[in-house]
């Protein structure tokens, strides 16, 4: 095996860096080629059409059957004029991946003509195999039907010769299988009732969008290093390995040039992705080693959401081809940083105003503030909630950490927009305002731009922080569906505005004006909202004593995390609001659970086998080495002479001895346990059970093998180390 390692090794530093073929014309004129978008769509539609489904798109207005079948040939006209050869409706399945299923364009006639074939059947719905996809106990194995429907919201767009159709996923009798349906409502409801918010201030707006800009993390390794550790290549992370003496401790990864073979990755990755209209911005080395980031431009959720898991794909393929791996896991190496996938949320209206930003006038800023303050009573109201929609067996690990933001949920605003809330808090009366206190708000509240300049700095340390004109939510894992949390974020936004609307108007009706009546809901809600906010440093043990004493959960574990999906208060949010029913929460808690068994029992097996079939071999060839060079000191000093010189060796071959001994001994009680907990009947029990009594022997077992890597002749040892591995690209 030391010889794989060596060989990887050798490969990796003398790989030649692939050249990247740019295109001819500047990236404006390849943007979205392979995307069916508005510009294809007048192309290659008639007028009527084509204004029928853009306001599909733009209202959720239905498309009938003879309009979907001419959507469906000019479709298929341009895909096969992009050399298309298959169609797929493509999907978000509870993997937190995406799903296909490919068909020819081609069909046979009785006379054996043959021709191309796409209507707008196949173009609105098709039965893919639901069966052997996570449906929650949704469906039984033997009741394999499920739908997909066309999404017109996302554009078609082709990958490799194949046409991909962005689509839902249901079962047989109307649940949601995936993460898009969900998504959509909730999209649709917090329009709804941001929409009636906004016109409080405009009486314009006729709809707002959720917008979503995502920073993907991930890391990159050499595909000969990454094949050599069994590890990376089953479970995503490494499950031994003792820290590098050096890594990210000098912080010289973050920010700093590029290495060319990255950039050369990246650079084409760019190129495949501008092709697929995924505005890419940014790039950047992250904080560890060969840890990068790409950013996009600020998108409507639902197309940002699709984008992302597409970019993920292109990055990945894209890596292979330069003989590099693509790392997805939130926390792949112990001691250093892990990965996020930042998601910055904000709300447009249709009049181009962003709900997140201060204006320029009191109007502006009191609808900026109404925005602000019933978001973070959203996030107060339901933490557990958005808790629940972003852990997972590689979040556990990462979320915490001195890298990440803590399990606790809480709000960041900055000292000076925090200092705004308390002022209104405090200034606003029971009573009917007098034209002096009107006044007085309306100066303060217009000074609010001012005021923020450079004041809205972003805390590292909070896992949902106000940056100026957007939340970010910096707590959810690199390897996940954002849909997920976003799902839980617009519908919890969604309910508080509708409990806002509620209490304006009840106050109104009481004859106060409807500023005084906001002003004064404000002010009740930022009261109700106070323990979420918190602006100093959430990996202090302080802030954990805090938030306790505050009421604020600090839940770590995932099965505990996971409840919050079972609780009444959830349940009722999400059936209240159309998003998601009873049963598709259940199934949702079912597959998140049955999810996070399978991986710790993955990473258990894995770990054992490498124990078993690696390491301890290699030990104790080393151990016998030891042995055989204490026999000739032996053999050529005198007695006094022996006891000095093999004093050291000998403690050595015990120590290893004892180490041994103890990897083995808790390799079969790690083995025991699993096969424990395998036989017990219920699932959550099961979790529980690897969780708590399978678990904790990873990091047992890895601090035996993890010293033993120290001392073990470096010729010897058969996996690549963190050294190798972080410095080699």
């Amino acid at each position: 095996m030391a010889t794989l390692r060596f060989q990887a090794l050798k490969e990796a530093l003398n790989r030649e860096i692939k050249t990247v073929e740019f295109p001819s014309t500047s990236c404006s004129e390849y943007f979205a080629i392979n995307v069916f978008d508005k510009k294809k769509m007048q192309k290659y539609l008639s007028k009527d059409v084509f204004h029928k489904l853009i306001n599909a798109i733009e209202q959720g207005a239905n498309l009938d059957r003879k309009i979907a079948d001419q959507i469906a040939t000019g479709m298929k006209s341009w895909a096969l004029e992009r050399g298309a050869t298959h169609y797929t409706h493509w999907f978000h399945p509870l993997t937190d991946s995406t799903a296909e299923k490919h068909d020819s364009f081609l069909e046979l006639t009785l006379n054996e003509e043959v021709f191309e074939s796409f209507d707008g059947s196949k173009l609105v719905q098709q039965e893919p195999d639901a069966s052997s996809l996570p449906t929650g106990g949704i469906r039984n194995t033997f009741e394999a039907r499920g739908y997909t429907a066309w999404d017109p919201s996302s554009p078609a767009f082709i990958v490799n010769k194949t046409l991909c159709i962005p689509t839902i996923f249901i079962s047989y009798t109307g649940e949601a299988l995936d993460y898009k349906t969900p998504l959509l409502r909730s999209l649709s409801v917090l329009d709804k009732y941001a929409s009636e918010v906004s016109r409080y201030f405009d009486a314009d707006v006729k709809k707002v969008i959720t917008t979503l800009g995502w920073e993907q993390e991930y890391f990159l390794i050499d595909e000969a290093l990454y094949n050599a550790r069994p590890d990376l290549v089953l479970t995503g992370r490494t499950l031994l390995g003792h820290a590098s003496a050096k890594d990210q401790q000098l912080q010289d990864h973050y920010f700093g040039s590029i290495p060319q073979r990255v950039e050369a990755f990246m650079q084409e990755a760019e190129i495949e992705s501008y092709k697929l209209g995924i505005p890419l911005k940014t790039r950047h080395n992250e904080v560890a080693p060969n840890q990068f980031e790409c950013a996009s431009i600020f998108q409507e959720a639902n197309l940002a959401v699709d984008q992302n898991l597409l970019a993920m794909e292109i990055l990945r393929r894209v890596a292979r081809k330069h003989k590099l791996r693509i790392i997805y896991h939130e926390k792949p190496f112990k001691g250093i940083n892990g990965s996020a996938k930042h998601s910055n949320w904000s709300l447009a209206t249709d009049t181009g105003v962003n709900l997140l930003k201060p204006g320029k006038n009191p109007k502006s800023n009191l609808q900026f503030l109404t925005f602000l303050v019933n978001t973070m009573k959203a996030v107060y109201d339901y933490s557990d909630l958005l808790r629940a929609s972003i852990v997972s067996a590689g979040n556990e690990y990462r979320l915490g950490a001195n890298e990440a933001p803590p399990a606790i949920i809480s709000v960041f605003l900055g000292s000076k927009l925090s200092k705004i809330l308390d002022d209104i808090e405090k200034r606003i009366p029971a009573d009917a305002m007098t034209p002096n206190e009107k006044t007085e708000i309306k100066l303060d509240i217009g000074r609010i731009p001012e005021i923020l300049l450079d004041n809205t700095d972003r805390n590292r340390t909070s896992p949902f922080a106000f940056t100026g004109n957007r939340f970010e939510f910096r707590a959810v894992g690199s390897s996940g569906n954002s849909a997920a949390s976003m799902i839980v974020l617009n519908t919890a936004v969604a309910n508080q505005l509708k409990i806002f609307i509620e209490e304006v108007e009840k106050i109104r009706k009481k004859g106060f004006k409807k500023d005084e009546a906001i002003l004064k809901v404000l002010r009740k809600t930022i009261t109700a909202s106070k323990p979420v906010v918190f602006e100093g440093n959430g990996y202090s043990n302080d802030w954990v004593n805090e938030a306790k004493k505050r009421g604020l959960t600090n839940i770590k574990s995932v099965q505990e995390a996971l409840k919050a999906y079972l609780d009444k208060k959830s349940i009722e949010l999400f059936e209240n609001h159309g998003v998601l029913t009873k049963k598709e929460l259940i199934a949702r808690y079912e597959v998140k659970i049955e999810k996070y068994k399978k991986q710790l029992q993955i990473e258990s097996r894995v770990l054992g086998d490498i124990v078993l079939n690696h390491i301890v071999p290699t030990i104790i060839q080393y151990q016998n080495l030891l042995i055989e060079n204490v026999k000739g000191l032996k053999e050529i000093f005198n007695k006094d002479e022996f006891e000095v010189l093999a004093d050291a060796r000998i403690d050595i071959i015990r120590d290893i001895s004892l180490s041994v001994s103890t990897i083995k001994l808790k390799s079969e009680q790690m083995r025991l346990a699993r096969k424990k907990a395998n036989n017990l009947t219920n699932c959550e029990s099961i979790v529980i059970a690897y969780a708590k009594e399978v678990k904790p022997f990873f990091e047992q077992i890895r601090e035996y093998i993890d010293s033993l890597e120290r001392i073990v002749d470096n010729e010897l040892w058969p996996l690549p180390k963190y050294r190798e591995i972080l410095f080699t690209i």
